[in-house]
């Protein structure tokens, strides 16, 4: 039996090299599970309502690229949140974000660029799908660090220009997964600028851009339109997971200019899993309120607090700016994180596990994610105990 090389050098997903590396350990004290980014805030009241209300919906095939409420509803938010104006024809909804930013990338990445084997440009590190959806298209993923001297945000013009050349795509993630660093308009405009020049699509996922602690971040579809740039050079990908605490509906969406849309929507026609009905009109029900989003991100607000609170005076150990992460520095990610499960029970994610080592070099290496998700009781304990572990 044959199977395809391109996936053959892949290492183990994040979730089951931690698993391997801390279930064989007995925890020092009561577990604490600082890990993955699912959170923890009740979803908004009326999901079960409108579920309960539309069941004979189950009945109907779902409507491919979102049933015209769902589209309605989220053209507004886009209004509201960002002051662009998407017709339905700009727009799909997506069975979660990672469909959309895996299948974008096979609907509109170029089997050749400039007569060479397409580049597919990925923040170092990343959510892995990004590395995924490259491969699948048959391009080069190449890893650009995110490191604390770039900002955090990966400097794309520092890529060599012959690189460039071949880009098809550049994944980018703002507010960032893990460092939470949220892109200026000065780095979209740089950006859009590099694309118009090396003739590259940005795809932007902006899935933490609802969580954020004093100013709301800016989405690259946003600068596109202030500065009159080609509405194709930028794909915005967004998720009810994070801003409505609803990561069981895999419900998200995407937005493109209307030939990019055509090429997406016709790759799901064939190959895709649309949300069916009664949860299309849960997600139109949650694009549409903002009350519920307000209330949990006043909690996280209030775990920026709790954090800067037990890290006050340690470096590079506070809060961010947006996203419920912390990108934490040590000596080494994967021997702190024995440490601290042993010693106490706090259960977090090596850096390393997130990120690529390329040259020689890998910028995760050196920092554990920690997810502040928990209760805020929770959260506090294990960060206490975390700090007293690692950093006293």
């Amino acid at each position: 039996m044959v199977f395809p090389e391109r996936f053959s050098n892949l290492p183990a997903y994040a979730w089951p090299r931690l698993r391997a590396l801390l279930d064989p350990l007995e925890p020092g004290g009561e577990p604490v599970n600082l890990t993955i980014g699912e959170p923890r805030h009740a979803f908004p009241d009326f999901v079960a309502d409108v579920i309960a209300a539309n069941t004979t919906e189950f009945g109907k095939y779902p409507a491919n690229d979102g049933r015209p409420e769902l589209l309605e509803a989220i053209a507004a938010w886009l209004k509201r949140r960002f002051g662009v104006s998407v017709g339905a024809d700009r727009l799909m909804a997506l069975n979660g974000t990672r469909e959309g930013l895996f299948n974008a990338a096979i609907a509109l990445c170029p089997e050749r660029k400039n007569g060479a084997k397409p580049v597919v440009l990925t923040p170092n590190p990343f959510y892995q799908v990004y590395a995924i959806g490259a491969l699948a298209a048959a391009a080069e993923p190449v890893y650009v660090s995110a490191t604390e001297e770039t900002g955090f945000l990966p400097d794309f013009a520092a890529v060599p220009a012959d690189i460039l050349d071949r880009t098809a795509i550049v994944y980018t993630c703002s507010p960032s997964n893990p460092e939470g660093a949220v892109a200026s308009r000065n780095y979209w405009k740089d950006l859009l600028a590099l694309a118009e020049t090396h003739d590259f699509r940005i795809f932007s996922d902006e899935c933490y851009s609802e969580v954020w602690r004093y100013e709301p971040p800016v989405s690259a579809l946003q600068v596109a339109e202030e500065m009159g740039a080609d509405p194709e050079r930028v794909c915005i990908f967004h998720s009810l997971s994070k801003r409505s605490n609803l990561p069981g509906l895999r419900s998200g969406f995407v937005a493109s200019g209307p030939e990019s849309m055509k090429h997406i929507r016709q790759l799901r026609a064939y190959a895709g899993a649309p949300l069916p009905m009664p949860l299309q009109l849960v997600a139109a029900r949650a694009w549409e309120d903002e009350a519920h989003v307000e209330a949990s991100r006043a909690r996280y607000q209030a775990k920026y607090d709790i954090a800067d609170e037990v890290f006050q005076g340690m470096n590079g150990c506070g809060a961010p700016e947006a996203g419920f992460f912390l990108w934490l520095p040590v000596d080494d990610g994967e021997a702190v994180t024995v440490k601290l499960w042993r010693e106490t029970g706090v259960r977090v994610l090596p850096g390393e596990y997130l990120s690529r080592t390329v040259d020689g070099f890998n910028p995760g290496k050196g920092r554990i994610r920690v997810a502040m998700v928990a209760e805020e009781q929770e959260l506090q304990r294990g960060l206490m105990a975390l700090r007293d572990c690692l950093y006293r």
